[in-house]
């Protein structure tokens, strides 16, 4: 096992397990847990693994960009900018990595979250899992490369409508329009994932990676990422724009009132 600050990283039989392990927040993407996503990606290279499970602990699978942190001062040394594109770095990190990756779902999906789901080759849903993308809501634009994502899975009308409204949806709507593969109940969830992980991992591994490059060829001419660098700049702006700013505190605010 490698372990991190915020998630931990291991193989056994060449299957790999990226689990973000920060239940009590509900594993939220801040700089640290970015930044170690990606150095994990990295690691899991290293390895035998052919596929790799990313989950969270406790009963989400992550609540998404940390809007305070990113608000307020990064790390020493570390510019706003710099924040702001960890995503992006850490969404291509996934797609460079050889091996198969495969979500597994639970509970809370929020923004960054989906991102974080959607830069997997395969995802699993457990049937309490509910989405959101309230980055629109928090006066900020969905980055980290995610619209291009979502519209090579869901499309370019869905995309607009779940970006641009924020509402939620569930784990069977999630299937219906494209986003998982499957939907099992909360108790089948690890039983499900694992089974799918055993079955590509038994397959000939270089036959594995080959097939994931001519994916992401293929949906890179659907819908390219590489403009994403941009997004970064997008985000910051928005961060500084005071209409934005009220925005994002109203959005917080009632979310404090209602827990």
């Amino acid at each position: 096992m490698h372990e991190f600050t915020t998630l931990t990283a291991e193989v056994t039989d060449r299957i790999g397990r990226l689990t973000l392990t920060q239940p009590d927040k509900l594993n939220p993407l801040g700089t640290v847990p970015l930044a170690e996503i990606a150095q994990a990606a990295a690691w899991f290279d290293t390895t035998d693994a052919v596929v790799v499970v990313v989950t969270g602990q406790g009963r989400a699978f992550s609540s998404g960009f940390d809007l305070r942190e990113f608000a307020g001062s990064g790390p020493d040394g570390v510019s706003a900018r710099e924040q702001a594109d960890l995503g992006r770095l850490m969404a291509e990190a996934m797609d460079r990595m050889s091996a198969l990756s495969i979500a597994a779902i639970k509970g809370p999906c929020i923004g960054g979250g989906v991102v974080l789901a959607g830069v997997c080759d395969l995802r699993i849903a457990a049937d309490d899992t509910h989405f959101a993308i309230p980055e629109v809501d928090l006066g900020i634009p969905l980055a980290w490369g995610g619209i291009p994502r979502l519209v090579r899975e869901i499309g370019p009308a869905m995309t607009r409508e779940l970006v641009l409204t924020c509402r939620p949806f569930d784990a069977e709507e999630a299937r219906s329009i494209g986003f998982v593969n499957r939907v099992v109940p909360r108790a089948d969830l690890d039983t499900a994932v694992n089974e799918l992980a055993t079955s590509i991992a038994n397959k000939a591994p270089s036959v594995v990676r080959a097939t994931k490059r001519q994916v992401n060829v293929a949906l890179e001419n659907v819908a390219t990422t590489v403009g994403a660098w941009s997004d970064a700049d997008l985000l910051g702006a928005a961060m500084a724009d005071p209409e934005a700013r009220e925005a994002a505190r109203r959005y917080l605010s009632s979310k404090s009132r209602a827990t």
